[in-house]
């Protein structure tokens, strides 16, 4: 297939055929291509929106380089995985306690591009030795204790950001979401964050011409009056012109904050790699150590220039599984349409005006989702509890994470929340396992259920 950018058009270029599917290596019409490539920008717009704001970075730039590394990661896969990497939500923790403690936004992307650095090495080495080294050190306890840790540290930042800005918009917000969520089908339901978006906008429009003026905090402590909405920004924009660039700065105490990110990153990459699999029929499991290599160098060119890292993302799988076409000719219409939206600096500032109850409401959930994320990896691997082996190291570096708990190593250094508790999860896990009796070590499945394909030896009953 080469780089994976020639494409054979599928039957009559218009619908696929009962029971049959549009390939990675076919496409729809252009006209029809392009429509998709739309949808799936839509379908990543909610979190990709929501996931710079939060961790303080300019959205254009954001959306922009998620069509350079959906770019990145399409020609390093040769066209045989359909993805589309936008901003991982996953680091907006990690940006939050960077920026607690007095670090910049370039303290945070040099962080994360440290991160994506060792993503791309741990791509290069399960390219080259398989998934099975990743399975030894991160079993599905470890992996699912730290995503869940990682999702749920994000709370107080709702709780005492966020929320107290508007608290009935951020509860009509979230009400208005969860049943998005659970109640619309299809495609909108996909892209329920985006609709929650929207919802909270109006209602925060319509709150400022019944009402006026809220005094609440807003970007402080202190509450002030404000304005719920405030577009002043998106007059003053240019509908034209480059985003923000910066460079990253190194700063080791953020790089440890950072690093427990890369399980969660695995563990997504992981997971897209098994689904496309699925989906498509076409074994994928050649591919898993180039789409995470992929996945790092992405975020690794993103972070370099002043934008957040990037990840594979979940709603863009729904939008295949709901049209049956996965040709990759519409990822690549999707990032020249990231690409453009990048270059409109009125598009940044609608995003940045985004309120912050609407956010408050927003966030409840996702990052509640985020956290739960874990406990999936859990319940797919069946991963038993109540074998103390599990449960020690997963239950204390949960509370570690979540809490915020720290440790002092010296009067300039300490080790605290999601790098302490990603810590204590792994060496924890490993340490105990050492001196475990031996009727406690269970073999477990390899990271989620689904990966079990990467092993060398086919499971009990199938050759």
């Amino acid at each position: 297939m080469g780089l994976g950018v020639r494409w054979t058009l599928h039957g009559d270029g218009k619908t696929p055929a009962p029971g049959a599917v549009v390939r990675p290596d076919e496409r729809l019409s252009w006209p029809r291509t392009f429509g998709l490539g739309a949808q799936h920008v839509v379908a990543m717009f909610g979190a990709s929106f929501v996931a710079p704001v939060l961790m303080g970075l300019d959205p254009n730039l954001a959306i922009m380089m998620s069509g350079v590394a959906t770019a990145i990661f399409l020609l390093a896969t040769k066209g045989r995985v359909p993805s589309y990497l936008g901003c991982s939500l996953s680091f907006v923790g990690v940006a939050a306690t960077i920026r607690a403690s007095g670090g910049s936004s370039a303290t945070v992307t040099g962080a994360v591009l440290v991160v994506g650095a060792v993503l791309f090495l741990v791509g290069l080495v399960v390219q080259r030795f398989g998934a099975r080294i990743i399975h030894a050190a991160m079993p599905p306890v470890v992996t699912g204790a730290v995503v869940m840790l990682i999702g749920f540290n994000l709370a107080p930042v709702t709780a005492s950001t966020y929320w107290p800005q508007d608290q009935w918009t951020a509860l009509l917000v979230m009400l208005f979401t969860g049943l998005a969520v659970v109640c619309l089908r299809g495609f909108f339901s996909r892209i329920a964050i985006f609709l929650g978006l929207v919802f909270g906008y109006v209602l925060s429009w319509v709150l400022d011409l019944v009402l006026g003026k809220i005094h609440s905090p807003a970007g402080g402590a202190e509450a002030v009056d404000h304005w719920r909405l405030d577009l002043s920004a998106v007059g003053n924009a240019d509908w034209i012109g480059l985003p923000s660039f910066h460079a990253p700065s190194f700063e080791w105490s953020a790089i440890l904050v950072a690093l427990p990110v890369v399980i969660a990153l695995i563990a997504e990459n992981a997971g897209h790699v098994k689904a496309v699999g699925e989906m498509t029929g076409d074994s994928l499991d050649d591919k898993l150590g180039t789409a995470i290599a992929a996945d790092g160098a992405a975020s690794m060119l993103s972070t370099a220039v002043g934008g957040p890292p990037n990840t594979t993302y979940s709603e863009n799988i729904g939008v295949m599984a709901a049209t049956r076409v996965y040709s990759t000719a519409a990822y690549w219409a999707a990032a020249c349409f990231a690409l453009l939206f990048g270059l409109c600096p009125k598009f940044g500032a609608v995003v940045a005006a985004i309120p912050g109850g609407v956010l408050g409401g927003i966030t409840v959930i996702l990052y509640g989702m985020i956290g739960l994320l874990g406990a999936q990896i859990w319940l797919n691997a069946k991963v038993d509890l109540r074998n103390p082996l599990n449960l020690v190291p997963a239950a204390a570096g949960i509370i570690i994470g979540v809490g915020g708990v720290s440790l002092k190593i010296t009067d300039n250094f300490e080790l605290s929340g999601i790098a302490l508790g990603t810590l204590v999860v792994i060496t924890g896990y490993h340490a105990l396992r050492a001196f475990a009796p031996a009727h406690l070590k269970t073999q477990e499945p390899l990271l989620d259920s689904g990966t079990s394909q990467y092993d060398d030896e086919p499971p009990a009953g199938k050759s």
